[in-house]
């Protein structure tokens, strides 16, 4: 059979027995309200995958419902880097969301995590639509940063990189972030650490080592301080959270 007729089969199953899609503005609206960090309208427009208007993508239930949540989340992390999610950062969480679909074994781990894909995404979007846009030259040092958790990063190489002195990128840094430049390192490689110990295998000590912390015991005393969890005991919480 080929391709026409296989839509044309479809086309005429689908008459038959009364399904249809979603339309098409309402799921561009609520990709736009995940985007626009909306949490009421994403609520509102937030559709199960057993509803009825969802599309047969397999004859198989469960691979069908991981097939419609790898395409949702490819969709919600192109909206908002339109939005304003630095790339990597959003392209980095989807492969996180797509390896855990693809460790789902039941139907309400889909569902489970479907929930939790769009409310994350729309939590994050609603913090960056309040921060203020930063000056290109912290953006740049907010990029490099990101980019480069797994290896030391000093005031001097920053302030090099953007041609500005140590001391006035000191300075401007903490009057546009609102914290020194040590100070939003540790930040973000302790939510680094968080996502590494709830979607991965990595040891506490392997952690540590890529996130270039000093020692072991220094990371999990700098981790507490900033969660209130141990490593350990913080990846059991999620991890108990997932199970039920």
């Amino acid at each position: 059979m080929n391709l026409d007729k296989k839509l044309s089969h479809i086309e005429f199953l689908n008459r038959e027995y009364n399904v249809s899609h979603l339309s098409y503005e309402r799921e561009m609206a609520f990709f736009h309200s995940i985007k626009q960090g909306d949490y009421a309208e994403v609520q509102r427009l937030f559709k199960p995958f057993n509803c009825k208007e969802m599309g047969r993508l397999s004859d198989d239930n469960l691979r069908n419902l991981k097939y419609h949540l790898v395409i949702t989340v490819a969709l919600i992390t192109r909206y908002c880097i339109e939005g304003g999610m630095e790339m990597e950062a959003a392209y980095n969480l989807s492969d996180i969301y797509i390896r855990s679909i693809d460790k789902c074994r039941t139907e309400d781990e889909i569902n489970m995590l479907h929930r939790e894909v769009v409310d994350d995404y729309t939590q994050r979007m609603s913090i960056i639509r309040k921060q203020n846009r930063y000056p290109r030259t912290i953006t740049m040092c907010l990029d490099y940063i990101y980019d480069n958790l797994h290896q030391k990063i000093t005031l001097e190489e920053l302030a090099e990189r953007v041609n500005l002195s140590p001391s006035y990128l000191s300075k401007l840094f903490h009057k546009e972030v609102g914290c020194t430049v040590s100070a939003y390192i540790t930040k973000k490689r302790i939510e680094a650490a968080e996502n590494m110990l709830k979607f991965s295998e990595y040891s506490c000590l392997e952690i540590s080592d890529y996130l270039c912390f000093s020692s072991e015991s220094h990371f999990i005393h700098v981790f507490k301080k900033h969660t209130g969890y141990t490593p350990k005991s913080y990846r059991e919480y999620h991890f108990r959270l997932r199970a039920n």
